[in-house]
C-alpha cells in the first residue's frame, strides 16, 4: 500500500473517532446538566382568572404596535429610570 493511502486512512480514523469521543461526551455532560430540571405541572397561563374568577383562556397571538413600544422606550429613557 501506499504511504499516503495509509496516513489518509489512519487520519479519517482519528477524526471519526473523535467526533463520536466528542459526541459521547457533550451528550453525557448534556444529561448531567438536565438531571434535576423537570417539566412543569401545569401551564402558567392557565392560572390567570379575571374578577369572578374564572380561569381567562387566551387563544393566539397579540401584537404590539412598534410605535407604542417606541414611545414607552422614549418615555423611560427621558424619565432617567
Amino acid at each position: 500500500m501506499n504511504s499516503t493511502v495509509v496516513l489518509t486512512l489512519f487520519l479519517l480514523t482519528v477524526m471519526v473517532g473523535a467526533g463520536v469521543g466528542s459526541a459521547a461526551w457533550g451528550y453525557r455532560t448534556g444529561r448531567e446538566a438536565l438531571k434535576g430540571i423537570t417539566q412543569p405541572d401545569a401551564r402558567p397561563v392557565n392560572n390567570v382568572t379575571d374578577a369572578q374568577g374564572k380561569p381567562v383562556r387566551r387563544e393566539g397571538l397579540t401584537f404590539l404596535k412598534e410605535e407604542d413600544i417606541l414611545q414607552q422606550v422614549k418615555a423611560k429613557m427621558e424619565s432617567g429610570k
